[in-house]
């Protein structure tokens, strides 16, 4: 029953994972064509990119929740811990990149006025 409700819960997770990184994708393409009548393209495409960025790590964080949940409670075996903790590492990789891209510095660089990027 346990693993029933879980498998319920990643299901739903993965759904809301997905759904988040289409509506960023969603959103943030109706937001750059409704400022390209006022921005100039650069600033404009700039935001573009940081809607779409925002979008995914959000997306990819709810999508690392799924699997945790999945790995911990409906197939804790050996081999699936080891295909979690890749999965987690990718997607936490992709996520801090994004992050770096879109901040212009590392997340434990916040607030210390130091950006390795323009």
């Amino acid at each position: 029953m346990v693993s029933e409700a879980a498998e319920v819960i990643v299901e739903v997770l993965e759904a809301a994972g997905i759904g988040i990184i289409t509506l960023g994708v969603v959103l943030a393409t109706i937001m750059f064509a409704y400022r390209l009548r006022t921005q100039e393209f650069a600033r404009n495409f700039r935001q573009y990119r940081l809607g779409l960025g925002r979008g995914i790590v959000l997306g990819l964080e709810v999508l690392i929740a799924a699997d945790i949940v999945r790995t911990a409670v409906v197939e804790p075996t050996f081999s699936n811990v080891g295909v979690l903790g890749l999965i987690v590492l990718i997607r936490t990789f992709l996520s801090m990149a994004l992050e770096l891209e879109l901040e212009g510095q590392w997340p434990w660089q916040r607030g210390t006025g130091n950006s390795s990027l323009g």
